[in-house]
């Protein structure tokens, strides 16, 4: 099953590369793809929303579901 998030907050490599940390530490089983221009993170596997969403405000960006 793919998600998709809107992602806010995102600016360079370095928040790409912390947001998909964060995801994979929330759904380590799943797929996570992070479009910096669009700002969208889809995450493919077996993931909770909230545990998604969660962890990406906790490393500092803005989410919710696309």
């Amino acid at each position: 099953m793919v998600q998709r998030f809107s992602v806010t907050g995102m600016t360079c490599q370095g928040c790409v590369k912390a947001v998909t940390r964060a995801v994979g530490n929330a759904a380590p089983q799943a797929r996570v793809s992070v479009n910096l221009d669009r700002g969208q993170v889809e995450v493919d596997g077996v993931a909770d929303e909230r545990a998604v969403i969660k962890a990406i405000t906790d490393a500092g960006f803005g989410a919710s579901p696309a």
